[in-house]
């Protein structure tokens, strides 16, 4: 009898040609043995692919150390000394207007590290190099790391460098990336620690980094924020400074990121506590600290705030080295429009700040059928330091109340509804968690929404309510078409900064995100131009100091409503009739022999007042309100922002070609009664009573037949019972229980 060892071997699962182990087509001892192939053919796989790297890794330090013992020691006392490159100039769209002259009289003053704060030196090794006291010039870390991911991406360009590294790349190489230069700018760190000491290249280094603009070098930064030397720098300060290293455009105090600014300081504290630099303490009372800015130089910048734009979008584009490198850069500025439209700010702002406790105003200019950015006026006054001046309130997150509407009408009407679509205006509970008859209560879990005046109107079209702005009649748009359907058009129209549905519910369609003016400006702009979006630009043209074309504007539509719906939202947006009584016919919203389409915005505690408009033409929207988002005094847009918005608009007007709006779609007599402004309709019991729109119309589809049983909506009872309210408090409107056919409100 053989023996147990004498047996047959059962054959293991077949896995050649396939890494991929499938365990259901296994039994259980196939499970095991077939994870095991599948184990170690993937193990083979990884090791080739690791001892690929180690090989490109040893070839690599091959060639460091080849290029160490051939590169000759550099002159580090000459580096402070070299030459300062070309300067970048800003123009404006004609290319003869020179709105900045990035390098222009730069400056750089040499000190020894004993001149110094060492708040300054701390700071900025916590965030540039914290290891740099340990390291031969290079990390290997930083480097392996590198040439793993290069390895997967096909280039050389990841790893962070090391201080050293920093002084040979701004001192002594070419900003072009290649494995050669990269190999010689390691050579290069590792021959300059062999024979200068850290601190000579410390003091190389903070005073050769460019700061921003003209500015080379601590002392020459700290002189022009701070008005102090270096030596003098308190640690809030040295912060703030070590934070603009990575990207002197990107977080310019007198930039469009002040807030980013902020933060990264905090992170340059962080990191400090954490490398034991500073105390809990200290930590925590810098962090709170408020540290102010000296003003930048008047005589020398035009358009300050669209300036700062295009420099953070070049850095973006091409590296903060780039900004010194001689480019002249063509921008879409009319810089009449500028101009004039800064005056304009200016001036309303500082009425607005006795009138109505609005210290700030921002105006955003575009030309819809290239989305190119025509004026951007990011405050009252870039250089008034008690409302902040720099910050660029055009780019700054805000709520756009009422002027988030057009949007929501836009998808009701893509959705089958019409212009003449009837919406009762009347005291509504929204919140299902609440009764109907709470019809009042705005107290959460409820809400019950009002107007500026509390009033309610009755019957009203699509058209009479978004041109009057009103707010029941808007929600239940919202309703109609749905939250996060509401929101994925804001988003196609560029207003991307929306969030989730749930942040907002049905606030949302009285502006309960947030958005930037240019975006607003921009998206509305697609409205005048039936339908397509240009994305709001800065830039026309890029040339290097060769001449050479680094970047031209390719324009770049992408259609976000139909046409016809377009032209519908612009037709409402124009019609001066369907606003009064809310506003006369000859308010600032108005302009006689002109097709206008504007919108206003007031958020419900008065915080921002928003007016945009537009033709064919032009786009031009303006914001009022605080930086520090204080209360102003309660009013409404169209008292605080719109006679500014009208002087600039009026000026644009007289600029750029007269043109008018399609023609809407037209209204047929097949659709249902309400979508063509029919509100009085005996019900299916054949009286004549008034019914809100769920009670007529498939809110899924509004053209076809009117619901079943319309109480299946959850929403049905409540706005009902709105109506009933409504209807029984105006007994002038009825007759022996008949409705006259009174016209909608207006």
């Amino acid at each position: 009898m053989a023996s147990a060892s004498m047996k047959p071997r059962k054959k293991l699962p077949n896995t050649s040609g396939s890494t991929t182990y499938d365990p259901a087509k296994a039994g259980s001892y196939g499970t095991i043995r077939g994870m095991y192939r599948w184990f170690a053919l993937w193990r083979h796989t990884l090791l080739a692919a690791v001892l690929a790297l180690f090989g490109l890794g040893f070839l690599i330090a091959g060639g460091i150390f080849a290029a160490v013992a051939m590169t000759p020691v550099p002159d580090i006392n000459s580096f402070a000394a070299r030459q300062i490159d070309q300067s970048t100039k800003i123009y404006d769209r004609t290319g003869q207007v020179l709105l900045y002259d990035y390098n222009r009289d730069a400056k750089r003053n040499i000190v020894p590290l004993s001149s110094i704060s060492p708040n300054t030196i701390n700071a900025t090794i916590a965030i540039e190099d914290s290891s740099f006291y340990e390291h031969g010039g290079i990390r290997l870390t930083s480097i392996f790391r590198a040439i793993i991911a290069d390895a997967f991406g096909a280039t050389l360009s990841q790893g962070g460098s090391t201080i050293t590294q920093q002084v040979v790349k701004n001192t002594l190489l070419t900003g072009k990336k290649s494995v050669v230069r990269k190999i010689n700018e390691w050579a290069l760190a590792i021959k300059m620690e062999q024979v200068y000491s850290k601190e000579q290249i410390l003091e190389t280094y903070l005073n050769t980094i460019p700061y921003g603009g003209t500015l080379y070098g601590i002392e020459a930064a700290s002189e022009s924020y701070f008005g102090i030397p270096a030596k003098d720098l308190s640690l809030a300060e040295s912060a703030y400074l070590a934070s603009m290293i990575q990207a002197p455009s990107y977080y310019s105090p007198y930039g469009a990121h002040r807030t980013e600014l902020d933060a990264r300081k905090d992170l340059v504290l962080e990191r400090m506590h954490t490398l034991g630099f500073i105390d809990e303490a200290t930590y925590a009372k810098t962090r709170e600290e408020k540290v102010s800015f000296a003003t930048a130089g008047q005589n020398s910048i035009v358009a300050p705030h669209f300036v700062f734009y295009i420099l953070g979008q070049l850095e973006h584009m091409y590296g903060a080295n780039a900004l010194t490198s001689g480019m002249k850069v063509t921008t879409t500025l009319d810089a009449d429009l500028e101009v004039k439209a800064e005056s304009i700010v200016h001036d309303y702002a500082m009425k607005n700040e006795k009138d109505f406790n609005a210290s700030n105003a921002s105006l955003i200019a575009l030309d819809p059928a290239t989305g190119q950015i025509l004026a951007m006026v990011g405050s009252r006054d870039f250089f008034d330091k008690t409302i902040d001046g720099q910050y660029n309130a055009t780019l700054s997150l805000r709520q756009p109340g009422s002027a988030m509407k057009p949007f929501i009408y836009a998808l009701a009407l893509k959705n089958g509804y019409t212009r003449d679509t009837v919406v009762f205006d009347t005291p509504t509970q929204f919140s299902t968690a609440c009764k109907p008859s709470d019809n009042f209560n705005s107290t959460p879990p409820c809400y019950a929404p009002s107007d500026y005046d509390d009033k309610f109107r009755g019957p009203m079209t699509f058209e009479t309510a978004l041109a009057q702005s009103i707010n029941v009649p808007a929600i239940k748009a919202l309703y109609l078409v749905g939250i996060q359907n509401a929101i994925n058009l804001a988003k196609s129209f560029g207003l991307t900064t929306l969030g989730d549905p749930n942040q907002y519910g049905l606030t949302l369609v009285l502006g309960g995100g947030e958005v930037r003016l240019l975006d607003l400006t921009g998206a509305y702009a697609a409205f005048g131009n039936d339908g397509v979006l240009n994305t709001p630009t800065g830039i026309l043209e890029v040339d290097d100091a060769q001449g050479n074309i680094l970047a031209g504007f390719t324009p770049q539509p992408t259609r976000v409503l139909p046409e016809n719906i377009a032209r519908d939202v612009s037709a409402m947006l124009s019609d001066a009739p369907a606003r009064v009584p809310e506003y006369d016919l000859n308010s600032p919203l108005s302009f006689s022999g002109y097709d206008v389409a504007v919108k206003t915005g007031t958020t419900n505690d008065t915080r921002d007042a928003w007016v945009v408009g537009y033709t064919p033409s032009i786009a031009l929207g303006v914001w009022a309100g605080n930086n520090d988002n204080s209360k102003m005094v309660k009013s409404i847009a169209g008292f605080i922002a719109a006679p500014m918005w009208h002087e600039a608009m009026a000026y644009a007007l007289s600029k750029y070609p007269k043109a008018y709006f399609g023609e809407p779609t037209p209204i047929y007599t097949s659709v249902p009664p309400l979508l063509r402004g029919n509100w009085y309709l005996p019900d299916a019991q054949g009286a004549v009573v008034p019914h809100d729109l769920l009670y007529w119309t498939d809110k899924n589809n509004p053209q076809g037949s009117a619901p079943l049983n319309p109480a299946q909506d959850p929403q049905f009872s409540y706005w009902e019972y709105g109506v009933s309210s409504w209807y029984n408090a105006h007994p002038e409107l009825f007759t022996q229980g008949v409705m006259l056919p009174v016209p909608l409100t207006q």
